[in-house]
């Protein structure tokens, strides 16, 4: 019986916290698409009180790369700085940072939301984001779980995959 409810608690979580479907829509001049994750309902969970959102531009013409952006939004984040300026970012288990600088609102608060530009977004399928942390008058640091980390990669892969 135990094991019964062990796994049925285990599917019960990995439902509420699984993959996005991807949203497709180009431009009204047809050059350039975008693939992003659909968060009209929710966005997905990285960590507690840490959201995202990954969003590929794909642009016509062989000159154009494609551009990864991951939007991270922390809930109830709206921290006092005393800089114009904030850094946030995202440590993965290889030692690689993804780093943002973030301008402060005019009133000197964080709105706890910031794009983070992904370079090589292969290279981040490979590796784990272990921890997004916001530098501001005191670091805030967030752990990201196992089964967050799996569910970000299938996401990724997801858009990266996207046609």
């Amino acid at each position: 019986m135990k094991v019964v409810l062990i796994v049925l608690c285990f599917f019960a979580s990995y439902s509420i916290n699984a993959q996005a479907k991807v949203i497709t829509s180009v431009n009204d001049a047809g050059d350039v698409a975008t693939y992003e994750l659909d968060c009209s309902v929710k966005f997905q969970t990285l960590a507690k009180g840490l959201r995202y959102n990954i969003t590929r531009h794909e642009f016509k013409g062989p000159e154009m790369k494609n551009s990864y952006r991951l939007l991270l939004v922390m809930d109830g984040f709206y921290a006092k700085t005393l800089n114009k300026e904030m850094t946030i970012s995202a440590v993965l288990n290889d030692g690689t940072v993804i780093e943002a600088r973030k301008i402060i609102e005019d009133d000197g608060f964080f709105d706890g939301a910031c794009t983070l530009r992904i370079k090589d977004p292969q290279a981040l399928l490979k590796a784990d984001i272990d921890k997004v942390i916001v530098h501001a008058d005191k670091d805030v640091v967030y752990t990201i779980s196992a089964q967050n980390k799996a569910v970000f990669k299938k996401n990724l892969e997801n858009i990266i995959n996207a046609k």
